[in-house]
């Protein structure tokens, strides 16, 4: 007897295609879009001058998103980064007197200490990341204002100033900074083993143990990796402001880098990460942002258009994760 197949039914295969493209190609549609309503709303806003001020607020994000999205493709998350943004950059003003490198080398040491630490009760202890996470957020903060006084101190430091102000061929410092981690995170991923053990923990890290993974030390090194980007993005916040804040630099920087990532198809059940797609969400959410303040948009209503994205992002992501 032959077995009877099910075909799926039209509408809901339709549905389905629709979903995949909207997870796969939808944040560089939307930002497509959005350019072109901006421009056509506004004559500027396709100037160069418009553009690096874009640039010089989304890099810092895209660094720090680009961690991020390492994180969730293991099934992980790390609440941590903003924390660790304000420890980089306080301990800038304090060892500057001793050089620009080795300030800088100690704000990433710092970042990838605090990862190490993070990583280590995610593979070892066994906690759940978004604890392990929170618990870092806080004491690192802490340790950040404790470090810095809790107050804002200036940086004059021309070196560490122009990672935040200086131009190379037209772009910010910053951004090609940004574009280059882009780049070595997409290969890293893609390309090597390491990064298709992250992908295959992610999508099963009991058949991951199984198979024999390094699922611990993948897992430790994804977290360094994130404390790294975002110590480095807390450098370069430190040389666009001129100043070590602790108390306010990195706040909902952790927000703003899952949005990034869940916006550019990255799905937080891990398995996947979308490198470009990240960059992608952290222009477009930045954009968003940029053409609302520009309209005199109040920032609540601001924040409801980008919670509401955020909703629809999570919404596809779930659905294509539940098929």
């Amino acid at each position: 007897m032959t077995a009877a197949v099910i075909e799926p039914v039209d509408g809901a295969g339709a549905r389905d295609r629709i979903l995949d493209l909207a997870q796969s190609y939808g944040v560089y549609a939307a930002l497509a879009v959005l350019i072109a309503v901006a421009t056509a709303m506004n004559g500027d806003f396709m100037s160069t001058s418009n553009w690096r001020v874009q640039l010089f607020q989304a890099a810092p994000t895209v660094l720090v998103a680009l961690g991020m999205a390492l994180v969730i493709g293991t099934e992980g998350v790390d609440l941590s980064v903003g924390a660790t943004i304000a420890l980089a950059a306080s301990v800038i003003p304090l060892y500057i007197g001793y050089g620009p490198v080795p300030a800088i080398a100690l704000a990433l040491v710092l970042g990838a200490a605090a990862g190490l630490v993070g990583g280590a009760m995610v593979a070892f202890a066994g906690v759940q990341p978004i604890v392990a996470t929170l618990s870092l957020m806080i004491g690192l903060r802490g340790l950040a204002e404790l470090l810095n006084g809790a107050t804002a101190k200036p940086v004059a430091d021309a070196s560490i100033l122009d990672l935040g102000e200086q131009s190379v061929a037209g772009l910010p410092l910053m951004a090609w900074l940004a574009l280059a981690a882009t780049g070595v995170v997409a290969y890293t991923v893609r390309r090597t083993t390491f990064g298709r053990q992250l992908v295959a923990i992610g999508d099963n890290k009991r058949a991951s143990l199984l198979a024999g993974l390094p699922v611990s030390r993948v897992l430790v090194t994804v977290y360094v990796l994130s404390g790294v980007l975002a110590a480095l993005a807390g450098v370069l916040i430190v040389g666009h402001g001129a100043e070590a804040d602790p108390a306010n630099q990195g706040l909902n920087m952790e927000l703003s880098a899952i949005t990034a990532v869940v916006v550019g198809g990255t799905p937080l059940s891990g398995g996947r990460v979308r490198v470009l797609g990240t960059v992608a969400g952290a222009m477009f959410m930045q954009l968003v942002s940029a053409v609302l303040i520009q309209h005199n948009v109040p920032t609540s209503t601001t924040q409801i258009v980008e919670a509401v994205l955020i909703c629809l992002a999570v919404y596809v992501s779930r659905e294509r994760g539940t098929r």
